[in-house]
């Protein structure tokens, strides 16, 4: 099957005619093509984007909100037939993409649909002077969003939905890895009526479309979701640029494990979010650092649990790990549990790739826990993302709060404790931009998300997102 362009309600193929493999994971064939496209495609792509710019930008905001809503309705609609492209694009199980991924989406859409309708300025008087002064937050222009391809569609959408409901055009690059549900989302745009050339979307590498994106004088802000070296790049491009800049980076988080936590709730979610999506989640608890007093007996417990995971087929639904989203990326995961020994760790269980019955040539890997006694080895220090997790004991509060700082990235982290004393210190000390307590993954749209230092810049959702794709202008009326 060949992917296109979708540019100005049109799909269409890149300008040079050249087309890039698209692979299967979980049987490790191709199965595809998309545009090889570059900066003739981008351009031509803000060239649609800004010719719709004045026309949506005031469009009512009813207008917009019933437009999101459609797309929301029509990605539910269809939700099993972007579960299964999801799937056989990324190898993840089609029941977490049926759960989790497609829901999420369209849930990111019919957010943004409600919150531009409650987006309100501010307004001040000052009294005495006789004036009043108020804020207009009026959109950018014609933006940039690219996405990665742990989870497309999810956060393909969670960048595009609340661009286009502040009334901006969209220049937007998914993941070379992943473009199938991009792909669709095109023909659903225009199912819904969203007017030609307010989402453009252009497939291709990161290294000649992205940086086509990134690059352009006249895309106003760049929205990047992906690993800390290439937003570090981004930055470098466009920070002089004066583009406004969104980074979502890398992860290495804590899961801090006290002896006081309810132990079933801990074990259960543990498991989860260690390995869900097979470890290729940003928000993945991958260093897992126990109380002393109980780290044996979790060790034993977990890894029984753990053993229990059935690697295999996505599209089976007793499958809870399905494969690893390329070959290039199994064989990174790979390379870091061939060093454990070498830097004093011990593998407790996994660490093997795995044959699948009828998916022999696919990229899967067992579930990997590696018991470490230093945190700075590289397989604490360094993002992983894959099903791949450590282990290691601590003896007070002041020392499993030192290991969960003691890393270059500050994304999330989790908690496991009922003492209240402790929850409050951890979750003003801890270094991250989210803190979970006795629980992981429960996102709330309104909150802001983001992390601290090697993880990124600015935050997204809710607000934040609209306040990022809006740029603030005060008015002064002085009166009699």
């Amino acid at each position: 099957m060949k992917i296109k362009n979708y540019i100005n309600g049109e799909f269409v193929n890149s300008i040079s005619n050249n087309w890039l493999d698209n692979y299967n994971p979980s049987l490790g064939e191709v199965y595809g093509e998309i545009p090889n496209s570059d900066s003739k495609d981008v351009e031509k792509a803000y060239q649609a984007a800004v010719k719709a710019f004045s026309k949506w930008s005031n469009t009512t905001l009813e207008e917009r909100s019933i437009i999101l809503s459609n797309i929301a309705n029509l990605i539910l609609e269809k939700l099993d037939d972007l579960a299964s492209a999801e799937s056989k694009d990324n190898g993840k199980p089609v029941s977490l993409a049926m759960q989790v991924d497609i829901p999420r989406a369209a849930s990111n859409f019919q957010f943004f649909a409600n919150a531009i309708t409650q987006f309100a300025s501010e307004s001040h008087e000052s009294v005495g002077l006789d004036a009043v002064n108020f804020t207009l937050r009026q959109p950018l222009g014609v933006v940039g969003c690219i996405s990665p391809w742990n989870l497309p569609l999810y956060l393909f959408t969670w960048k595009i939905a609340p661009a286009i409901a502040a009334g901006n055009c969209v220049v937007a690059k998914p993941s070379e890895v992943t473009p199938m549900t991009a792909f669709l989302l095109g023909k659903i745009c225009n199912e819904a009526g969203l007017p030609n050339g307010v989402l453009n979307i252009v497939h291709g590498l990161g290294t000649t479309t992205g940086q086509a994106i990134v690059e352009h004088p006249y895309i106003k802000a760049i929205s990047f979701t992906g690993g800390t070296k290439t937003g570090a790049h981004i930055a470098r491009i466009a920070a002089p640029m004066f583009k406004k800049l969104s980074l979502e980076l890398g992860g290495k988080n804590p899961n801090i494990i006290f002896s006081d936590c309810d132990y079933n709730k801990m074990l259960e979610t543990t498991v989860r979010s260690s390995f869900a999506n097979q470890g290729q989640i940003c928000l993945c608890g991958s260093r897992i650092l126990v109380e002393e007093s109980i780290f044996e007996k979790f060790k034993k417990d977990f890894v029984q649990k753990v053993s229990q995971l059935k690697v295999g087929n996505p599209s089976e639904k007793s499958t809870d790990i399905g494969a690893l989203v390329s070959q290039q990326h199994l064989e990174k995961v790979k390379s870091y549990i061939d060093i454990a020994e070498q830097e004093g760790g011990k593998i407790l269980y996994g660490g093997n790739r795995v044959e699948v019955m009828n998916c022999k040539n696919g990229y899967y890997l067992q579930p990997t826990i590696i018991e470490v006694s230093n945190n700075n080895c590289k397989l604490n220090q360094e993002e992983i993302f894959g099903p791949v997790v450590t282990i290691m004991s601590f003896k007070t509060d002041e020392e499993a709060l030192w290991l969960a700082n003691d890393v270059k990235y500050g994304l999330s982290s989790t908690i496991w404790t009922n003492n209240l004393n402790r929850t409050m210190q951890f979750s003003k000390q801890l270094q991250t931009g989210i803190v979970w307590v006795n629980t992981w993954m429960l996102r709330d749209l309104r909150t802001p998300f983001g992390g601290a230092k090697e993880s990124g810049v600015g935050r997204e959702g809710g607000l934040e997102a609209l306040c990022f794709f809006t740029e603030p202008k005060n008015v002064c009326i002085k009166y009699n």
